[in-house]
């Protein structure tokens, strides 16, 4: 993998530096929030401008991991097992599945529900079982992921394939935690919900 990967790049730690460093900063700002109301006290008490701060910093970050991710690639060799014409093409469909995938997700959930608005106290009346989430239960994590495996076959770089496993990852890692609480914080709504009709 040495040959084929060259590791002495440093726009290479970079990419996955800013792979890891996405979900974690999210997580992190999410929970303080859910705890702490941190990001709503800088806006005032305003919880829904405070989760719109969030998502243009989680969406420009997004940005920043892409474009580095893309230099990381240039700056790496080539392997000619990835530029067969055949192989080359077939990143166009794997990289159109993957954002067709983050975008309807991102369509289905809104703003709030798609950068982390239930954190803010903004909960989705119900959980979206259309598509894409009748094909995925995380939609917009594994179309990022095709979108990077896309990029890494397109380019013909053994880099990008060794960096979008670590995306696949870095994502497995977030769901871990993402999951359970996200389903703690409906599961409390729906007790609170109970409690309240049983007391009227």
């Amino acid at each position: 993998m040495s040959s084929l990967v060259d590791f002495s790049q440093p726009t290479f730690w970079l990419s996955a530096a800013t792979i890891v460093f996405n979900p974690t900063f999210w997580n992190i700002a999410a929970r303080q929030e859910y705890h702490n109301k941190l990001i709503t006290k800088l806006f005032g008490g305003n919880s829904r401008m405070g989760c719109y701060a969030l998502a243009v910093t989680i969406f420009s970050l997004g940005i920043i991991r892409d474009v580095i991710y893309d230099r990381a690639l240039r700056a790496q060799p080539p392997s000619p097992l990835l530029q067969s014409p055949l192989l080359h093409y077939s990143s166009i469909p794997i990289f159109v599945s993957g954002n067709i995938l983050v975008l309807t997700s991102m369509y289905a959930l809104g703003i709030t529900g798609t950068y982390l608005g239930d954190y803010f106290g903004i909960l989705m009346d119900a959980p979206v079982t259309t598509f894409p989430f009748s094909v995925t239960d995380a939609p917009m994590y594994h179309g990022s992921t095709l979108s990077f495996l896309a990029t890494a076959i397109w380019h013909g770089k053994p880099a990008g394939l060794v960096l979008t496993g670590l995306v696949a990852a870095a994502y497995t890692v977030a769901r871990w935690y993402e999951d359970p609480f996200t389903g703690m914080i409906y599961q409390r709504r729906a007790e609170k919900r109970a409690a309240d009709g049983k007391a009227q």
